[in-house]
């Protein structure tokens, strides 16, 4: 479910899902994994480095304004990581819409391979992944900078991550069996036993996220970005050429059948430890460009005096705030796990009477949502905050920082008003795609079942809970960047755990009234009420503190964009229903039929959308579009 409210810093990438995350977490990106991210609460956002102190623990960027040739050297570096991310966003669907194929999206086995398949990166985060991104960065882009070219205080650095991470993995995996139990809600003796077998298999990529983010620092402590973005890549490649072999060898999933007992020791081996193999070979293919760095890298004990101690205060609330983060992941988690055996009750009770009385059983289990269509809505609803929000937020961090560095507030104000009102274009108008297409998206990744419909349904009826809290939850993300570039993670800290005692609170509390095949709804509704709530906070927070950033002006550009974005979703909406969107027709055939309908129906309310906006003489649209604007003459005028 990666969904409460929160400003963390990044986690590794896996380049498909965003796990459960709490409300304002950013899908905990994990370290190129192939599976979604953890199912419980969407994952933290990355806490933004400081431009102002080199020295401090997030501090990788310079205050001074660059120079022509770094200038171009930053737009460059942001290009190639910009298409490693979306390139690895796009095998991540892939990925997805396939595994679903392959073993459901609302079924037994699919839920308890999420499980265990997310578990590793939450705890891999938990464990070591702030330490990784907060405190060694500034430290390895000192030791750059020595005669050696860090080579001696990386080597030390990378012998000490290898030892601890093994040490750690090896003994999180031996506790596969009680951790399971321990992440669970209910399950049953023999689904355990087939998590666990599963999680012997995936467990072991703690270890292999850990070198994969070292690594990765390694690089970009030296100026090379573009592979740690890439890898992803790879471990999409690896994962989906698993998928097809097991598909070859199984064939596809076909509801109605008892998953447990039919279950083979083949499937395990190949689905878990293919998985595991991706983000293997994830963290292998960066020691080829690290051999070009010339470091002579090599293993070397002895790690007194390597400074891991002096992570100062800023980098001290950004570990709090991420380990409260995923602290609230993993028992989220455990609370939506609650609906996989649910599920099973339900479809047995649904031939002798209850709400599903008459209903066929399987079309009863493959309705109800749990741990995997969780994360599957989560990685469609945090897309358009990737794209779009994440790369116009970095560009503008930078000004932020430099305006506060100078002490001119007024400036960084505007800054924040600036970003808000350009963020609505894409944000308003895919939240209302998202409601449009709530069912054909959910299709999409439904599998190829006969109760595919059914899994759509339940998938679609998640995003359209989540779609709701869409530009709420970029909205704060953004706006707590301003208290990081001028070195105050303590507000985002306290912000960030508040929210994660009042979601488990709230969730645990309601949980005992809902049953618990209901637990991925109230999840994602509490996610959502987060959400908006994390902004109220963030808004109050920042005019307290700075003064007002033209909240005025803002809430009149989403309200323009908004109003442009409902007349593009009639639009849509009307060319849904024409080819049978609302009666079981076309996009709800195949997933091929549903991704045309996704297309056609997103590019009639695209071109809506923009006429509208030009109608309004809207000015952030020019802003929006910027490089492109600029190229086509009249474009935005």
């Amino acid at each position: 479910m990666k969904n409460t409210p929160t400003t963390t810093p990044e986690t590794p990438d896996r380049g498909d899902s965003p796990g459960p995350r709490r409300p304002g977490t950013v899908p905990p990106r994990r370290p190129g994994s192939t599976a979604r991210p953890p199912a419980s609460v969407p994952a933290p956002d990355p806490a933004p480095v400081s431009a102002s102190d080199p020295g401090s623990a997030s501090a990788s960027v310079t205050a001074s304004a660059a120079a022509p040739s770094e200038a171009e050297s930053t737009a460059k570096s942001s290009a190639i990581m910009a298409a490693g991310t979306l390139v690895s966003r796009i095998l991540g669907f892939v990925r997805t819409a396939l595994l679903t194929v392959a073993i459901g999206s609302t079924a037994m086995a699919a839920d308890i391979f999420e499980s265990a398949n997310t578990i590793p990166n939450i705890i891999y985060m938990l464990l070591a992944g702030g330490m990784f991104n907060v405190v060694l960065v500034p430290q390895l882009i000192k030791a750059a900078k020595k005669p050696d070219k860090g080579s001696d205080y990386t080597s030390r650095l990378i012998t000490l991550a290898v030892l601890v991470m093994a040490a750690a993995t090896l003994v999180i995996t031996l506790a596969a069996a009680p951790i399971m139990v321990a992440l669970t809600s209910n399950w049953s003796p023999a689904m355990l036993s087939l998590g666990t077998a599963f999680a012997l298999w995936t467990f072991p990529q703690i270890f292999f996220y850990g070198v994969y983010a070292v690594l990765g620092q390694v690089l970009n402590a030296n100026g090379r970005f573009g592979a740690y973005m890439w890898a992803p890549v790879a471990n999409n490649v690896v994962a989906i050429g698993v998928i097809g072999l097991y598909l070859a060898m199984f064939g596809s999933y076909q509801a109605g059948g008892d998953q447990l007992a039919e279950w083979t020791t083949g499937q395990t081996v190949l689905l878990a430890g293919g998985h595991t193999l991706g983000i293997v070979v994830q963290a292998l293919v960066l020691f080829v460009p690290l051999s070009r760095l010339g470091l002579g890298l090599k293993l070397k004990f002895g790690w007194k005096g390597m400074g891991l101690r002096s992570t100062g205060r800023l980098a001290g609330y950004t570990l709090v705030t991420m380990m409260a983060g995923n602290v609230v992941n993993l028992l989220v988690a455990r609370l939506v796990s609650g609906a996989t055996e649910a599920r099973a009750s339900l479809g047995e009770a649904s031939a002798s009477g209850g709400p599903f009385e008459g209903l066929d059983p399987a079309v009863v289990e493959a309705s109800i949502p749990g741990l995997m269509a969780l994360n599957i809505a989560q990685l469609i609803t945090v897309l358009p905050h990737s794209v779009f929000v994440l790369s116009l937020a970095t560009v503008l961090f930078n000004q932020l920082a430099r305006s506060l560095h100078r002490d001119d507030v007024p400036e960084a104000l505007a800054t924040i008003s600036r970003g808000l009102r350009n963020f609505a274009v894409p944000m308003m108008f895919s939240t209302v795609v998202v409601l449009v297409l709530a069912g054909p998206l959910g299709r999409v990744f439904a599998g190829s079942s006969e109760t595919a419909a059914a899994s759509a349904v339940a998938i679609g009826q998640l995003l359209i809970l989540l779609a709701l809290g869409m530009p709420f939850r970029s909205a704060h993300i953004y706006l707590m960047r301003l208290f990081y570039a001028a070195e105050n993670a303590r507000i985002p800290m306290l912000l960030q755990v508040g929210t994660a005692a009042f979601t488990l609170v709230i969730a645990y509390v309601a949980s005992i009234f809902m049953p618990s095949w209901a637990m991925a709804y109230l999840m994602v509704s509490v996610f959502t009420l987060l959400h908006v709530a994390q902004f109220v906070a963030a808004h109050v927070l920042v005019r307290r503190h700075y003064g007002d950033y033209g909240a005025g002006e803002v809430l009149d550009t989403y309200l323009r964009t908004g109003v442009a974005a409902v007349v593009s979703g009639v639009a849509g909406g009307l060319v849904l229903w024409l080819i049978g969107g609302y009666s079981g027709g076309f996009p709800w055939s195949t997933i091929i039929t549903a991704l045309v309908s996704c297309a056609v129906v997103g590019l009639v309310m695209l071109l809506v959308y923009f006429v509208m906006l030009r109608a309004m003489r809207l000015p952030e649209l020019t802003e929006f579009l910027g490089p492109l604007a600029r190229r086509i003459p009249g474009l935005a005028r």
